[in-house]
């Protein structure tokens, strides 16, 4: 028997159509809460294109945004190393989001 599990995003926007708040819920396990931004991306097999939700609202510190990009850089290389097995270059996709975070201060520089 399959299971069904729904992923739910609310978004408020102002008058500019800018996100001010963006709440989600999770039915598998009754999660919810609020965030300040969100990258959703999908697979369109059909087309061989990846479509992509970006949002992130108008009070998200830029500093932030800089920590959860460089975050989520080094989540997607993990997500590809399992997916794919391809350790290497999951480990070059990492290193190049570590110079991206030394870059903006967020990591230390390796020695």
């Amino acid at each position: 028997m399959s299971k069904k599990s729904e992923i739910t995003f609310s978004i408020e926007l102002d008058e500019n159509h800018v996100p001010e708040t963006i709440e989600w819920s999770a039915s598998d396990n009754g999660e919810k809460g609020k965030c300040k931004a969100t990258m959703l991306t999908m697979w369109d097999e059909n087309e061989k294109n990846t479509l992509r939700i970006d949002l992130w609202t108008k009070d998200m510190p830029v500093d932030d945004m800089k920590l959860y990009t460089y975050q989520s850089m080094i989540t997607m290389a993990d997500t590809f190393a399992r997916a794919t097995g391809e350790d290497e270059i999951a480990k070059e996709m990492r290193e190049f989001a570590n110079k991206i975070g030394e870059k903006m201060d967020l990591v230390r520089k390796a020695n």
